[in-house]
C-alpha cells in the first residue's frame, strides 16, 4: 500500500533517526543537527510511535539498531542521499530553464533562433523537450510549454496566444517549373499532396475525402518533403515563413485556411516566477510571434 505524501512523518524526525542511525549515538547525532539531545531522542520516540516499530536498541553507552531499524536506515540515507543532489543540482544550476514544445514548432521556429536567445540571455541555459504530449509542469520538470491547443485554461496557468494557425499550400520551386502560378483548386488536386498527421487537406479542398498522397506523422516531415521536391505541403504560415523569403518554398495557391486551435505559451502562474524563467517567457513571446518570425 503506497503511502500519501501528505500522510508522511515529519522531515525532521527522519533526520533525527538517519543521523542518529549513522552515529549511533543522540548525542553526536545532536551535534551534527544543532539540537539538543532531548529534541533528537523526542523525534525518534516519535517515528518508532508512528511506525509501530523499534528502531534502536537504547543502551547504556550509545545506541544499537534493530533489524527492522537498519533496514529502514539503508533506505533513509538513500532518500537523503537524493534530495541532497536534487538541492546540489539546482544550486549549480540556477538559471536553467526547461521549454516543452512540439517537434514542428522546435525544428522551424525555436532552434533557428537560438543564437538570439543565446545573444540576448547568455547566462542562462535553456533546455529543450520536443514532444507531442501535454507538459505536466511538476512532473516534467517544464518551465514553459508551447502547445496547440484552444483557449480554456485553468486558473493555475498563465497562457499567451503566439499565433493562429493560418495554413498556405507550398511547394518547391523546382516542383512547380513549367506550372503557372497561382494553381487553382483543380490544378492542385492533380499534383503530388504531402499530408501530416492533422489531417487538414480535405478541410482546404472542401471535401470529405482525402486526396492521395505521402503521409507523415510530423508536420515538419511533410515540410521537409516539399523542400525536396516531393510534393506539395499544407504548412502554418510561421513554419515556412524563412524557407519562403530565402526562395526555398513558394505559396503555389491564393487560397489560405485560418484554422483552430492556436499556438499558446503556457506556464504555471505564481506570483514570484523564477527570473531565469520570466526572461525566457518575455523572450519567446517578443521572437516567436509572426511578426518577428517575418523580421529576422
Amino acid at each position: 500500500m503506497t503511502i500519501s505524501r501528505r500522510k508522511l512523518p515529519p522531515l525532521n524526525a527522519l533526520r533525527a533517526f538517519e543521523v542518529s542511525g549513522r552515529r549511533l549515538s543522540f548525542r553526536h547525532a545532536a551535534d551534527e543537527l544543532g539540537v539538543t539531545q532531548g529534541a533528537v531522542a523526542q523525534q525518534v520516540r516519535a517515528l518508532e510511535e508512528y511506525l509501530g516499530q523499534t528502531l534502536f536498541h537504547r543502551l547504556p553507552r550509545g545506541l544499537a539498531l534493530t533489524s527492522q531499524g537498519a533496514s529502514f536506515l539503508v533506505e533513509m540515507t538513500q532518500a537523503f542521499d537524493v534530495m541532497s543532489d536534487a538541492i546540489n543540482h539546482i544550486q549549480s544550476h540556477p538559471n536553467v530553464v526547461t521549454i516543452s514544445v512540439t517537434p514542428s514548432f522546435a525544428a522551424k521556429l525555436l532552434i533557428p533562433r537560438l543564437g538570439e536567445l543565446n545573444a540576448r540571455l547568455p547566462d542562462i541555459e535553456l533546455r529543450i523537450i520536443a514532444t507531442e504530449s501535454v507538459s505536466d509542469f511538476d512532473r516534467d520538470q517544464v518551465d514553459i510549454a508551447v502547445r496547440l491547443t484552444h483557449d480554456s485554461f485553468p486558473p493555475s496557468l498563465d497562457a499567451v496566444c503566439l499565433f493562429q494557425q493560418e495554413l498556405i499550400a507550398v511547394a518547391s520551386p523546382s516542383l512547380m517549373v513549367g506550372h503557372r502560378l497561382p494553381l487553382s483548386l483543380e490544378r492542385l488536386r492533380q499534383l503530388p499532396i504531402l499530408h501530416d498527421s492533422h489531417n487538414q487537406w480535405p478541410t482546404f479542398f472542401q471535401t470529405n475525402e482525402k486526396p492521395q498522397g505521402a503521409t507523415f506523422n510530423q508536420t515538419t516531415l511533410a515540410i521537409d518533403a516539399a523542400l525536396a521536391g516531393q510534393g506539395i505541403a499544407l504548412a502554418c504560415r510561421a513554419f515556412v515563413e524563412k524557407d519562403i523569403a530565402a526562395g526555398r518554398l513558394i505559396s503555389v495557391i491564393d487560397k489560405r485556411l485560418i484554422v483552430k486551435p492556436s499556438y499558446y505559451l503556457v506556464r504555471k502562474r505564481s506570483r514570484a516566477p523564477q527570473q531565469a524563467v520570466e526572461a525566457v517567457w518575455t523572450w519567446c513571446q517578443q521572437a516567436l510571434s509572426p511578426s518577428a518570425t517575418q523580421q529576422s
